[in-house]
């Protein structure tokens, strides 16, 4: 069986064999696909740009023993900018391993494919500082996900702008530093800038996602409370996290 032409991010590669790749696909339309792209690392294979990590490309597949084969590949976006610097690679990765462990297999996910695709596209061209777009890529992703943060007001004192406020990771409320007891959880220090800058990511449209402006203590704060709350949500590390720090100590 054929299925017709689909816009497909390449979050990962495994070769398999001599010539083949093993992808791990993300689809607009069906989620998380894992397909064979047979003959992929000859030199003379027509797919072989298209399979390539962090790629979005046209994709058409056929099915064999209930697996599905890359038919035809051509490249729709290569993100080259990213090819050209470790650092924004490596964080690209980053946002393909999130995708991959939190969006379901075979479910359309439309909203979080173009949120990775803009996030990797910023990254490619570098539209601004790589801190904001992880940022505002980690909070987003938890948004669709089903975890967006209540950042209203202190979830004890009900005060809409908490007094030196502080996020809690696993539960995703916000308190005042005073109104914190031990059922709060652990949590992450924020300044009025960083928690601003944090509701304007939970509701922000789209195509302004990455259009805000912190001071460099406020985007540190973000970064961090961005980054430890995906992770409690998540229940996990991430190797490319990891590596990506690699480049940023």
């Amino acid at each position: 069986m054929a299925f017709s032409g689909s816009d497909a991010l390449v979050l990962r590669e495994v070769r398999y064999k001599e010539a083949d790749r093993i992808l791990t696909l993300f689809t607009h339309d069906r989620g998380i696909l894992t397909a064979r792209a047979r003959g992929a690392l000859r030199k003379s294979s027509k797919i072989a740009a298209a399979t390539q990590q962090l790629t979005l490309s046209e994709m058409t597949f056929f099915e064999n023993r209930n697996r599905l084969i890359v038919q035809e590949a051509s490249v729709k976006e290569p993100f080259e900018g990213l090819r050209q610097n470790f650092e924004s690679f490596a964080l690209g990765c980053y946002f393909a391993e999130c995708v991959e462990t939190l969006v379901q297999e075979g479910e359309e996910e439309n909203e979080t494919f173009q949120l990775i695709l803009n996030c990797l596209y910023a990254l490619s061209h570098e539209l601004c500082d790589a801190r904001v777009i992880k940022a505002a890529f980690e909070v987003r992703l938890m948004c669709l996900m089903g975890y967006t943060p209540d950042l209203s007001a202190c979830i004890v004192c009900g005060k809409e702008h908490p007094e030196s406020p502080l996020l809690g990771v696993e539960t995703g409320h916000i308190c005042c530093r005073t109104c914190r007891d031990a059922a709060f959880g652990s949590a992450v220090t924020l300044c009025d800038a960083s928690l601003a800058a944090m509701r304007y990511l939970v509701s922000a449209p789209a195509r302004r996602l990455f259009s805000f402006k912190v001071s460099e203590d406020a985007l540190k704060r973000l970064s961090d409370a961005s980054e430890r709350y995906l992770l409690a949500q998540a229940g996990r590390g991430f190797s490319t996290l990891d590596y990506w720090k690699k480049f940023t100590t």
